[in-house]
């Protein structure tokens, strides 16, 4: 098979570095080549690859405690992931689907919504392998292993969540173009960037806040506007994808937002 060639933005970390964009080449030809069904390949990643894993791993675990939702730090605890080492997808493949169906499925980069969302309906998440750019380990401008494995893969052990990221999927497989572009606003509003409150207290519970210390740091320092979860407001409001978010939707636990978007899905 022919090797891919990775396309980064000129402001991309890594677009200037010729190794870095050769040794993301080799992990998403991996990619390319698993066959549907079979376990994600093994990366045999590199010791700077895993210096910038544990770099942000320590940050994020930081944080943790005072900031993500109860189910997240209940989940890790039991996914022990390394702090010095890229954990294999494979391995947490095969967590998820003992926990709650759910499979890891290798991409070379990103794929279309429509795509994204109907793998989300066989309870299959596309995760990327390769790791960002060492120079900025606590910057990404694209999903990597780490957002999938500190920020997707816990949250997909819930059942809740897991039946949440189904339940969009679902209301993809028989959308229009302009539907799919709202399911894919609501799921950044709730499985990227949703909020929940603990005890009268913010937590996050999004994969996107979850997998950056700054991005969650800043969600939760009061600077944020927060309004409730409504589907049919959120599904038409503008956000940024380059800069912290200024808005979050929030919910009262993950079983509301299935909820309400199980009530939308069904209005379809």
């Amino acid at each position: 098979m022919e090797t891919p060639i990775v396309e980064l933005d000129s402001d991309h970390p890594g677009f200037a570095d010729a190794a870095y964009r050769d040794r993301r080449n080799e992990i998403a030809s991996l990619a390319l080549q698993h066959r549907a069904g079979d376990p994600p390949p093994e990366v045999a990643y590199t010791a700077a690859e895993n210096a910038t894993w544990q770099a942000v791993y320590e940050k994020l675990v930081g944080l943790y405690p005072t900031h993500a939702c109860q189910e997240l730090n209940q989940v890790l605890a039991e996914l022990e992931h390394p702090a010095d080492a890229v954990p294999q997808v494979a391995a947490v493949s095969r967590f998820l689907e003992r926990r709650t169906g759910f499979r890891l499925q290798p991409v070379a980069g990103l794929v279309s919504a429509r795509e994204f969302l109907g793998a989300l309906a066989g309870r299959r998440f596309c995760a990327t392998q390769y790791i960002r750019h060492h120079s900025r380990p606590y910057y990404t401008p694209e999903p990597d292993v780490v957002h999938e494995l500190m920020g997707h893969a816990p949250m997909l052990a819930i059942p809740e969540f897991a039946d949440l990221s189904q339940r969009i999927g679902e209301g993809s497989l028989r959308a229009s173009d302009a539907q799919i572009e709202q399911l894919a606003t609501l799921y950044w509003f709730t499985i990227e960037y949703g909020v929940l409150r603990e005890h009268g207290t913010l937590r996050a519970y999004g994969a996107g806040l979850l997998s950056s210390f700054g991005e969650l740091e800043h969600a939760l320092s009061g600077n944020v506007e927060v309004r409730r979860f409504d589907p049919e407001v959120a599904r038409d409001t503008a956000y940024p994808i380059t800069t912290y978010q200024p808005l979050l939707w929030e919910v009262a636990s993950i079983t509301e937002a299935f909820a309400k978007i199980d009530a939308f899905v069904s209005s379809m």
